[in-house]
C-alpha cells in the first residue's frame, strides 16, 4: 500500500515538475535503502542472536539515513523554489 502511495506521488510530480519528480524519486530511493539497511541489521539480531550490529552494517545505515535527510532537504528546496 505504501509503495503505491509513493508511486502515485511520483506520477503526480512527474506531471507537474521534472525537478520535483527527480527529487521525490531520490527521497523514495533513500527511504528504501534505510529500510533495507535496517532489515539487514534486524535479520542479524534475529538469525544470529547477536547483541550488536557490525561496523559495516551500522555505517550502511548511517549513510542511508544521511542520504535520506539530504534528499528530503533537496526536495524541500525544489518545492520551495516552485512556489516562488
Amino acid at each position: 500500500m505504501r509503495g503505491n502511495a509513493v508511486h502515485n506521488a511520483n506520477m503526480k510530480a512527474e506531471n507537474s515538475n521534472p525537478r520535483e519528480a527527480t527529487a521525490l524519486a531520490r527521497v523514495a530511493e533513500a527511504a528504501r535503502e534505510v529500510q533495507a539497511a535496517s532489515a539487514a541489521i534486524e535479520a542479524r539480531f534475529i538469525a544470529v542472536g547477536e547483541r550488536q550490529a557490525s561496523a559495516l552494517e551500522l555505517a550502511r545505515l548511517t549513510a542511508a539515513v544521511q542520504e535520506l535527510e539530504d534528499a528530503r532537504l533537496a526536495l524541500a528546496v525544489v518545492i520551495d523554489d516552485g512556489h516562488r
